[in-house]
C-alpha cells in the first residue's frame, strides 16, 4: 500500500526518507550556560532518528550569546561549537535520518545574558528586560552572525539549514509592524521590514548550498499584525534569495490568546504553498497518524513537523508506519521487538 506520510522527499538533492519532520524544539539543557552539546542532546535527537522520522531538526541554536532565549540554550556562535554538534550529526545520520539546525537570534524576547537588542525599543511584555533599538551596524553583525552559524553548520554536517523567523524573535520582530516601529530602511513598509531577513538570506546563501528552510509565523493573532498577504510576498521573496520550503507556524509576535486544536495552523500553510509556489511544512498539534498522512496525500503540506507527539514518544514514526500499513524503517537492531 503506498503511504503519502513515508514516501521519500527531495529537495536540493537531499532525500529525506519520508515526511516526518522533528520540530525544533527548546531543551534548556545546556547547563553549561555555554551553548554546547552534552550527552543528553546527543541521546534526545539520535533516538528520534532511530525511532525513524526523516529529517531531525535541532532546538533554535543561537549565532550570538545574546541571541539565546535562554542561557541553557544550544549555540553556534563559535568555532568551539561544531564538534558537539557533529555528535549529533553523526548520531542521526548512523540512524537514518537526515539532520537540520535552526539558526536563531531571540532579539527582544531573550532572557540571556547580555544586551537586549531588536528592531525598536519596546519591550515584549513588561517581564521583559529594557531593550536597545539596533543600529545598523547592529544589524550588519546579526546578519553576519547568521552567515557564520551557517558555515559552521556546514562544519558540523547538517544536511538542512532553518532561519527561525517566527515567534517574535529577532527576525520575526523585523517583519512586524507590532514591533517594528523604525523609519529608517529597515523599518516602515513590508518592503524595509523585509530586508534584514532578505540580507540574512542572501548572507547565508553565500556559505551554505544545502536545502533552506524558513520558519514564519503567519498570523500574529493581534489587530495591525502582518496580513497573510504580506507573508505570501515574503515568501515568494524568500523563494526567489533560495529558500527551499517554508516551515509554517504562528503568534509569539506579541501577547495573544490562541485558539490551538490539531490543523489550526493548516489553512495558511495553504495559502502560502499556493500563492507563493513553494513547499511548506505543517506543524501544530498534530499527533495523529491518518491526520498526519491526510496533511501530506491532500497536499496540503509536502513536510509535516511534529512536536510534542515526538516528546511522548520516539518511536512515533515506527507506530505510525504499522497504524497506516506502510513499510516501518525499523533499526535492523530493534527488528525483532517489531515482528
Amino acid at each position: 500500500m503506498s503511504v503519502s506520510l513515508f514516501a521519500p522527499f527531495e529537495i536540493r538533492g537531499v532525500e529525506l526518507r519520508n515526511r516526518i519532520v522533528m520540530s525544533p524544539m527548546c531543551m534548556y539543557s545546556c547547563f553549561e550556560k555555554d551553548g554546547k552539546v552534552i550527552p543528553w542532546h546527543v541521546t534526545h535527537y539520535a533516538s528520534r532518528a532511530a525511532g525513524g522520522v526523516g529529517l531531525v531538526m535541532t532546538e533554535a541554536t543561537a549565532v550570538l550569546p545574546e541571541g539565546r532565549i535562554s542561557d541553557e540554550d544550544l549555540g553556534i556562535w563559535s568555532d568551539d561549537h561544531v564538534a558537539g554538534l557533529r555528535l549529533v550529526t553523526d548520531a542521526c545520520r548512523a540512524a537514518g535520518a537526515k539532520t537540520g539546525i535552526q539558526l536563531a537570534h531571540a532579539g527582544r524576547k531573550s532572557e540571556a545574558e547580555g544586551r537586549v537588542v531588536g528592531p525598536s525599543a519596546v519591550a515584549f511584555n513588561d517581564r521583559y528586560r529594557t531593550l536597545e533599538a539596533m543600529t545598523e551596524a547592529d544589524i550588519a553583525s546579526a546578519v553576519a552572525a547568521f552567515r557564520d552559524g551557517a558555515r559552521r553548520a556546514k562544519d558540523a554536517g547538517f544536511d538542512v539549514v532553518e532561519l527561525h523567523a517566527a515567534h517574535g524573535y529577532l527576525l520575526s520582530e523585523f517583519l512586524s509592524p507590532l514591533a517594528n516601529f523604525r523609519t529608517d530602511r529597515y523599518g516602515g513598509d513590508a518592503e524595509g521590514r523585509f530586508r534584514m531577513l532578505a540580507e540574512t538570506i542572501e548572507a547565508v546563501r553565500g556559505v551554505w548550498d544545502g536545502p533552506l528552510f524558513l520558519r514564519l509565523s503567519l498570523n500574529e493573532y493581534a489587530e495591525g499584525g502582518t496580513p497573510l498577504s504580506d507573508f505570501v510576498e515574503f515568501a515568494r521573496r524568500a523563494k526567489a534569495l533560495g529558500v527551499d520550503l517554508v516551515d509554517c507556524s504562528s503568534g509569539g509576535v506579541v501577547p495573544a490568546r490562541v485558539d490551538a486544536y490539531p490543523g489550526y495552523q493548516v489553512p495558511a500553510a495553504e495559502v502560502v504553498r499556493r500563492e507563493a509556489d513553494i513547499p511548506v511544512g505543517a506543524v501544530g498539534l498534530i499527533a495523529e497518524p491518518a491526520f498526519a498522512e491526510h496533511l501530506v496525500h491532500s497536499g496540503c503540506a509536502n513536510l509535516v513537523f511534529l512536536g510534542r507527539a515526538l516528546l511522548r514518544d520516539p518511536y512515533w514514526a515506527l507506530h505510525a508506519a504499522k497504524t497506516l500499513g506502510a513499510e516501518a524503517p525499523i533499526p535492523q537492531q530493534y527488528a525483532r521487538g517489531w515482528a
